[in-house]
This record gives structure tokens, sequence and C-alpha cells, in this order.
């Protein structure tokens, strides 16, 4: 299953509720915690909802494993430029990671595969897609765009299936 988050340009937060639905609809499915996995500030709405479905990490087990591909969970140099509520939000260190990553049980991190590239032009510094804890998986050579495309990627996260 595949979700859009709209609106393109608002807050992240906004994009919890069609997380929820996604997961629900998953879950009753196949009876399973789903693998979640997101690419760019998708990986940060998938943050956002854990924090908002489990805020003290007693129903983090909704889910059975978080990939994130490219995904600034500590901003972006790039946020500097954006006037959006969402580009805002993925400024580096901004106001609302900051209390996104306080807000968050520390054991929460173990749950994420966090791949990431030195050669992503859109996160950077690459640092920026690892969260303390994960999975974190460098991709060399690799695009910000082809994270969620390339061969290899797609292979190791259908395993995670």
């Amino acid at each position: 299953m595949a979700i859009n988050l709209e609106p393109v340009f608002g807050s992240i937060d906004a994009y919890v509720p069609l997380i929820e639905r996604a997961v629900r609809r998953l879950t009753e499915a196949t009876g399973q915690p789903p693998v979640l996995v997101g690419h760019s500030m998708g990986g940060l709405a998938i943050r956002a909802w854990l924090r908002a479905v489990s805020p003290d990490g007693l129903q983090d087990d909704r889910v059975h494993r978080i990939i994130t591909l490219g995904t600034p969970h500590h901003g972006t140099w790039l946020g500097r430029w954006g006037h959006t509520p969402n580009g805002q939000q993925m400024r580096l260190n901004s106001p609302w990671l900051r209390a996104l990553a306080a807000q968050e049980p520390a054991a929460r991190y173990r749950r994420f595969v966090c791949w990431y590239s030195h050669c992503d032009d859109i996160v950077l510094p690459a640092a920026t897609a690892t969260l303390p804890g994960a999975d974190n998986r460098h991709h060399p050579a690799t695009g910000h765009v082809q994270l969620a495309l390339d061969p290899d990627i797609l292979a190791r996260t259908l395993a995670e299936l």
C-alpha cells in the first residue's frame, strides 16, 4: 500500500491520520504489524505518527519495522530555504525536529533501518539521515531519489517483509 503525503506543503504532523488509516488497513488485511517504508520526508511522517499513537513507546509493536530512505532525521542544510511548514520543519536541527526527538523513547530507534548516502544531494550532511541505535546503512554513490529505486536497497527492503 502506498500513500501520498498531502497537502504537499503542509505540516508533517498533518500526515499522521493518513498513516494511521494505512496501518489499520494493512493490519486488518494481514493480521500482522506492517513494515513501514518512508522515503525522505515520509520517514519523518512515520516518526510523527509513532509519536502521536505511541508517545510512551508502549504501542510501538503496531509496526514490525520502519525503513527510511534518505530521511532528514536531523534536518537538511537545504531546509534553510524552505518557506512552507514542512520545509521549515526539515531545517537542520529545527525546533520541530528537536521536539520530535525529545518525545521519542530511546529504544524506539532499534525498530529502524535508515538508508543514507554521501551522494544524496537533498539530505545533507549525510549523517542527518541516521538515527542513534538504528541499523544505519550507507549505500555509496546513490542520489536522493535513487535511494527509493536502487535494486539492492529494494531487495533488502523486500526481505524485511
